[in-house]
């Protein structure tokens, strides 16, 4: 049976938290590497400055991350459902894997409602880890759970979504619209191959009112990260790189500095991208539908299932 979610949801801005942090890195190799190619000498002074004065997502996490036993740069993707001045879950939670040594880029999408063990407190869905500890416990749980280590955080306020997309892509994404979607999402969309703006994107993205739910939203923002990706790099884009630095880096908390994103981006952008491979855990078969007392409707996971698939990916 596949995991369904009936109930009424509030709106999330969260959604898409990978999204908006490959534009960052997008843009900010791809301003550098502009200004390389052009002859020009310049600073990075500006662009850390910038950084330096957002005030937006400014509390300072502790993080005691490390490389992975592959050799590879794990990054930790949340975007938060907070609202107001209550505790956030984790609304969204990816990890985007660098191998420089093999110059690939993976994404892994972990399901919010996967029943794990948190360390220190049991087991609840793995969602609730960021409310519990920050993105240090979310690390703890991720290495418990599935034996991976995880470098670097990024936390995500999607209030400039619809602005960067829109900025970036003045005639929309190319995307294909699989169905009718009308649900609980800002903007209705009709199926069929489209260019969407950024609060058609933001729907797009947003939309789990099926028989699939979350399985469907997840799968869905992997398709839209790949169309980002693809049309990122197009050279109309380049121009506008210096603003969308500026309008994405508010938005972001990280423990990343100017210098791990260029070091990571620079193949991405500079050598051309190969294609963004892309995991979900749970996997197919690799979980049962429950329902637990206190947690509502959950993914039990088979860990010893999802870890041999997961770590396949990684290696391969």
């Amino acid at each position: 049976m596949r995991y369904e979610r009936h109930k009424k949801r509030k709106k999330r801005k969260s959604t898409s938290i990978l999204l908006v942090l490959l534009v960052l890195i997008s843009a900010t190799a791809g301003y550098v590497f502009f200004q390389y190619k052009q002859g020009v000498n310049q600073s990075l002074e500006k662009i850390n400055n910038e950084e330096k004065q957002s005030d937006i997502n400014s509390e300072v996490y502790a993080f005691e991350g490390k490389k992975d036993q592959y050799g590879a740069t794990n990054i930790l993707l949340l975007g938060s459902d907070a609202r107001g001045n209550e505790k956030a879950r984790a609304d969204t939670i990816m990890i985007a894997h660098y191998n420089e040594d093999k110059g690939t880029y993976k994404i892994t999408s972990i399901m919010r409602d996967s029943y794990v063990s948190i360390p220190g407190h049991g087991k609840h869905k793995i969602n609730s880890a960021f409310m519990r500890g920050g993105p240090e416990l979310m690390r703890k749980t991720i290495k418990e759970n599935f034996e991976i280590d995880l470098q670097y955080y990024a936390i995500v306020d999607f209030e400039g979504f619809v602005q960067l997309i829109d900025e970036a892509f003045p005639k929309g994404v190319e995307i294909n619209v699989e169905k009718r979607m009308k649900e609980y999402i800002e903007v209705p969309l009709e199926p069929g191959l489209q260019r969407l703006n950024g609060e058609q994107m933001l729907s797009f993205v947003r939309f789990r009112h099926d028989a699939i739910g979350d399985f469907g939203r997840v799968q869905r923002q992997q398709q839209a990260l790949q169309a980002i990706g693809d049309q990122l790099t197009g050279i109309q884009t380049i121009p506008k790189l210096p603003k969308l630095i500026g309008v994405v880096t508010p938005y972001i908390n990280t423990n990343m500095d100017t210098g791990d994103i260029l070091f990571m981006a620079k193949d991405f952008f500079a050598k051309g991208r190969g294609n963004i491979e892309t995991f979900r855990i749970p996997i197919e078969n690799g979980y049962k539908d429950a329902n637990i007392k206190g947690e509502g409707a959950v993914l039990d996971l088979d860990l010893e299932m999802n870890n041999e698939a997961f770590h396949q990916f990684l290696t391969q």
